[in-house]
């Protein structure tokens, strides 16, 4: 398995905190930041489940 460099961000949004992967398009949240970030590392590996990593390729992030 290829190992994936991705960059994400969390952030506070009324209740809960939101946790966004800035490389593909995935996003979740939770009512801790731990939790977020743990909903986010799984709806990740849903959304990689059936992508050849192959075809991916890096991304860089300009702020």
């Amino acid at each position: 398995m290829k190992k994936l460099n991705l960059k994400n961000i969390i952030w506070r949004e009324g209740k809960h905190y939101v946790a966004q992967c800035l490389n593909v398009d995935v996003s979740s949240f939770g009512k801790t930041k731990s939790e977020a970030e743990k909903n986010l590392k799984e709806a990740l590996e849903l959304y990689f489940e059936d992508v050849n990593t192959s075809k991916v390729r890096k991304i860089a992030v300009l702020l």
